[in-house]
Order: C-alpha cells, then sequence, then structure tokens
C-alpha cells in the first residue's frame, strides 16, 4: 500500500492507467515467451525421423505414433498426431481439417498481440496526458501563490509532468518491441506447422520428397551414366569405319 501511495505521489492521476497497461504488457510478455520456450528444439528433421521408421500403409504403427505424439506440448507433435489420426480419410479431407486446425492456432499464437500494440500506443499519449495535467496543476498553484515564485514552486509540477511521461514511455518500449517481435515468431511457427504437416499428408499418400542434394546426387549420377553411354557408343563406331575405310582400299587394288 505504501508504494502504490508512493507511485500516487509521483504519478499523480495517471498512476492506475499505467499501473494497467505495465501489468497487461508484463502478462501477455510473459506468456508468449513461455510458448516461445515451449517451441525451442522442435524441429522437422525429428518429425521425418519418426516417419521413416513406420510405414505410411500400416494404420497399427500410425495411430500408434499418433498417441505419443498427441499429448507433447509443442504444437508441431499435436498437428502431426491429428493428422495421422485421420490418416484413413481422403487427401483433400485431410487438407481440410489442417486448415482449420492451423486457422486456430494462428489466432492462439497471435493472442494479445493486438492489444500489446494497442498499450504500445495509448501508453505515451496518458503519460503525455498526465503531463499536461501536471502542467495544469503547476500553473494552479503558481497562479495562487501571492509572493514571489521561485523554482521549487515549479519543480514539483514539473517533475510530476517529466514522470509520467517517461512512465508512458518506458511502458510503451517494450509494448510495440514485444508485439512486433512476438508477431514475427508466431506466423514462423505458423508457416513450419504448415510445412510439416503438407509434407506428412504427402508421405500418407505414399509419396516421399527428396532433398535437393538427393537430387543433384542423382542427377549427376544420371549424367555420368549418359556420358559413358556415349563413350561407348563412340568406341564401338570406330572400328566399323576403320572396316569400311580398308574395304575400300581393298576394292581399289583390285
Amino acid at each position: 500500500m505504501q508504494q502504490i501511495n508512493y507511485l500516487q505521489d509521483q504519478l499523480g492521476l495517471m498512476t492506475w492507467p499505467l499501473l494497467i497497461c505495465s501489468a497487461l504488457t508484463a502478462m501477455i510478455i510473459a506468456e508468449r515467451i513461455f510458448q516461445v520456450v515451449l517451441s525451442i528444439g522442435v524441429g522437422r528433421s525429428a518429425i521425418r525421423k519418426e516417419l521413416n521408421n513406420i510405414s505410411p500403409t500400416n494404420s497399427k504403427d500410425l495411430e500408434q505414433l499418433a498417441l505419443a505424439l498427441s499429448p507433447k506440448r509443442p504444437l508441431l507433435y499435436k498437428g502431426v498426431a491429428m493428422l495421422l489420426a485421420h490418416h484413413s480419410f481422403s487427401k483433400s479431407l485431410r487438407e481440410d481439417a489442417a486448415g482449420i486446425w492451423l486457422q486456430e492456432k494462428r489466432h492462439q499464437l497471435h493472442a494479445g498481440l493486438r492489444l500489446l500494440g494497442l498499450i504500445g500506443v495509448l501508453s505515451p499519449l496518458i503519460g503525455l496526458l498526465g503531463t499536461v495535467l501536471g502542467l495544469i496543476e503547476m500553473f494552479k498553484g503558481v497562479a495562487a501563490s501571492t509572493g514571489s515564485i521561485t523554482p521549487n514552486d515549479l519543480a514539483d509540477g514539473l517533475g510530476l509532468a517529466m514522470r509520467t511521461t517517461a512512465a508512458g514511455l518506458m511502458i510503451a518500449l517494450p509494448a510495440i518491441a514485444g508485439a512486433q517481435l512476438l508477431g514475427l515468431w508466431a506466423d514462423r511457427v505458423v508457416a513450419k506447422l504448415e510445412h510439416t504437416l503438407n509434407y506428412v499428408n504427402v508421405w500418407l499418400e505414399g509419396m516421399t520428397i527428396q532433398q535437393p542434394q538427393t537430387l543433384e546426387i542423382n542427377s549427376y549420377k544420371g549424367s555420368n551414366d549418359n556420358s559413358s553411354h556415349r563413350q561407348n557408343s563412340s568406341d564401338t563406331t570406330k572400328p566399323n569405319a576403320s572396316s569400311d575405310i580398308d574395304n575400300a582400299s581393298s576394292a581399289s587394288y583390285s
């Protein structure tokens, strides 16, 4: 209680609005950071490793993997488990289910970020309003005084005005930065989820997407095979040409 009274003395009428903005900012950023921590360390390679150990046509293995992944907290595991649980449906229906699931998770990942951006816009204005109110109170005190005005008479009002502006800016900076950075992180997570779900959906149809390095190696092998084949064919044509020349020369002598 003493701390709140101290803040009211320092910030004036804008104490409670600034406190509410700071509390909301801290809660939203903390909750989003917790979600970031849960998503760290979960990559697409782990999912591909799990899929390489089973067959897309074995329903029992697919259901067991779905049951093993669904209790885990990362969204990537939950999305893959959802798709594997619907392996018996057609590809188009699985795509619709994945789209609905992704839309829900997109809303969850962006939850609170608009409010965080709004706080980043409003808190400097609240601080500026506190500055104006502090100046008004200061000039009221100056107008009511009958004696000479000293710097001490102006210090309290100016200090209150500057402190509210500083408090508003201190709240706005982490709010705006957090909203932008967490929004970028949410978009990256959604893109990662979408890519992984598309990969799993294609894998369920029996198609595996080769890595670029594998494709380059295969193309390199194919070019070597073609060149060796051309070399062999050229070697076989050379004796035929020499035999034709020998036949022509023998005919001329005869």
